[in-house]
């Protein structure tokens, strides 16, 4: 058996549980990972409420929170050879990530570097690919503006980052609390709310070249105005509203050959994912809680086997 962090059914926290499971087998194509961290996500509460992303199986309660985590190959399914028992690895688990074990498929699974620690390598499979994916989207040449709404979260900061590596300008909506931490990013700090077109238009007078969206619904009506070309205008947190609003959701490669090119970011020094908070498999809750209320500053993750 081992330890999970599970939701019994849908609905609010009073549904979470930790749960002791069945080790999972590896089958074809798949690894099984003695897990050493997992990253915590919005996406991660939002099932638990039921919402399912578009086109997604449905899912057998209960189910087991987590969709990013690293950690080291415990077992291989039948006629795998990408990977071998001691690996240390990162990706995408199909039997959830808040857990002792879990199962990744090979296509989503990719090398942990060296130096890149296990904590950060499991901010990278959801956060930081999908970071990666919106700033590849847009297509910006050096020297354009990116605005960034919800900069200050797990996404937003990485893909703050690989934009200005980029050599694109800046700007991100985020709460007054975390302007510093915005600014340390090289990026302007826009505050959210009512008005915040006028108060992007005020820190870019010469306009904004793209946007990538992280928070949706009026926050993301607010600033689609200051955008001329809405092809620009890439949402991973809100596809019926930018649908409306002329633009696209972001288009996620989901590949192993993305997952090799964030780590190199971060084995290089380019990409931080700050790694914030952590917390013990044991007090998943809390760590859940801290991003459902909105009071993450860059990345949660548990730290599960040590």
């Amino acid at each position: 058996m081992a330890r999970a962090y599970v939701y019994r059914e849908h609905g609010g926290p009073e549904v979470e549980d930790l749960a002791d499971l069945p080790r999972p087998v590896p089958g074809p194509g798949q690894v099984l990972v003695a897990v050493r961290a997992a990253g915590v996500n919005p996406i991660d509460w939002k099932r638990r409420t039921g919402y399912a992303p578009p086109g997604a199986a449905p899912e057998a309660l209960p189910a087991v929170f987590g969709s990013e985590v690293s950690g080291l190959v415990a077992a291989v399914g039948p006629n795998v050879t990408d990977f071998a028992p001691g690996d240390a690895v990162f990706g995408n688990p199909i039997t959830g990530g808040y857990a002792e074990y879990t199962l990744l498929p090979v296509d989503l699974t990719a090398r942990k570097p060296s130096g890149v620690s296990f904590p950060a390598a499991a901010t990278l499979p959801v956060a930081a690919a999908t970071a990666y994916d919106a700033v590849q989207q847009v297509r910006l040449l050096p020297g354009a503006t990116l605005l960034i709404t919800g900069v200050g979260g797990g996404v937003g900061v990485a893909a703050a980052q690989i934009a200005r590596h980029a050599g694109l300008r800046v700007l991100g909506t985020a709460s007054a609390e975390k302007k510093d931490f915005v600014a340390s990013l090289g990026v302007t700090h826009v505050e959210p709310g009512p008005g915040t077109a006028d108060r992007v238009r005020a820190a870019a007078p010469d306009g904004v070249d793209a946007i990538v969206d992280l928070v949706g619904g009026a926050a993301l009506e607010e600033v689609a105005e200051v955008l001329d070309d809405r092809a620009k205008l890439v949402t991973a947190a809100d596809r019926a509203t930018v649908t409306a609003l002329g633009g696209v959701g972001v288009e996620r490669a989901r590949t192993r050959e993305v997952l090799d090119a964030v780590a190199w970011l971060v084995a290089e020094g380019v990409l931080d994912p700050y790694v914030t908070r952590t917390f013990p498999l044991a007090e998943a809750g809390r760590a859940l809680r801290a991003v459902e209320e909105g009071h993450a500053r860059g990345k949660v993750v548990i730290e599960v086997l040590g």
